[in-house]
């Protein structure tokens, strides 16, 4: 139709010129012109159907081999473009496939930098796991040989080492082209049950109190998606906590979602820092603690919660405690077979 229009005031000019050819010949011979006027109009829509045919045939194939040339510019799509262009649409054509093919170029280089780029993140973080995997084994086995502050300061380097390289995995995870989810039915309890036995050494030394009031067994997510999610959370608890300090875990349905609330009672957030919580690189105004931090970690909890399709609320007051509620979809169990990916 976009087309058609195009060419209606060529058929308008065609109109008025047989209406003026008309005209003449009805001024020369009144007869004539009667029966000459219909065959006169016929032609007329004949004249401009054919033409408005192959015009558009012409254009749709130009504008085929136009979003041809645009998908792979290369010089073979090129040149059945200027097949269908005209004289003075060649060199604009000719410099778009020059600028197009210097682009592609640019980009495919530095596909291939980002590519080198992530395999040497994971070959280094699996590297540096190595002294870390020793590192825990020492902890496990041979606690009782080392004096009990030692094993303190052990206990903090080997969550940081990890809690570093879990966040270096995980964001070059986030920015990859491919992404190696596996969604399933996790049982909430033993997910939260395994990070607080991670973490139980330096709970302990904090001399944590844990709560857990959880309504719902398990949620559908990726496991290992979510134990970073959690594993973060739980990690700022302990950096930030103040005194007596607690960690609850509640469950609760709310429409059709459910909610699973994390929630401390540590330093928590000024009102004006937490709209930016998320941002990366965002450490805030709340304490000596947190301007030695990183600002990476909410910000993965967010990137991660997106890729999961969860949604996070986060509230707090400062002094009197931090809460983070995860949003889950709810998803029918007979759905899981389609909805794994």
């Amino acid at each position: 139709m976009k087309l058609l229009l195009r060419y209606t005031p060529w058929l308008m000019l065609l109109l008025v010129v047989n209406g003026f050819a008309a005209l003449l010949l009805w001024l020369a011979d009144t007869q004539a012109f009667y029966a000459m006027v219909t065959a006169i109009l016929l032609f007329t829509a004949l004249l401009f159907t054919a033409l408005c045919y192959g015009l558009i045939r012409r254009e749709r194939k130009k504008e085929e081999a136009f979003l041809d040339f645009l998908g792979n510019p290369d010089e073979y799509h090129e040149e059945l473009l200027l097949k269908t262009v005209s004289a003075a649409q060649r060199e604009p054509v000719v410099s778009l496939g020059r600028i197009l093919r210097a682009k592609q170029a640019a980009y495919t280089e530095i596909q291939e930098q980002w590519n080198d780029y992530e395999e040497y993140v994971e070959s280094w973080a699996h590297e540096t796991k190595i002294p870390l995997s020793l590192l825990t084994l020492l902890l496990d086995n041979r606690r009782e040989e080392l004096p009990a502050s030692t094993a303190v300061k052990l206990d903090h380097i080997r969550n940081h080492m990890q809690e570093s390289i879990d966040q270096m995995l995980y964001y070059a995870r986030l920015k990859s082209a491919t992404k190696d989810y596996l969604f399933e039915y996790v049982n909430i309890r033993e997910c939260i049950a395994e990070l607080l036995e991670d973490y139980k050494p330096l709970l302990e030394e904090k001399e944590f109190r844990i709560r857990c009031s959880l309504s719902l067994d398990t949620v559908y997510s990726d496991r290992r998606g979510l134990r970073f999610l959690l594993g973060q959370l739980i990690s700022n608890s302990i950096k930030y906590c103040g005194e007596k300090p607690e960690l609850c875990f509640q469950s609760f349905p709310k429409g059709n979602r459910h909610i699973l609330s994390v929630k401390d009672n540590g330093i928590g957030v000024r009102a004006c820092d937490l709209p930016y919580i998320y941002e990366k690189g965002f450490t805030g105004d709340s304490g000596e603690s947190r301007k030695r931090a990183t600002g990476m970690g909410l910000y993965l909890v967010k990137e991660m919660a997106k890729d999961l399709n969860l949604s996070l609320h986060a509230d707090s007051q400062w002094n009197k405690g931090f809460e983070m509620q995860i949003s889950f979809p709810v998803v029918e169990e007979e759905k899981n077979s389609r909805l794994t990916v």
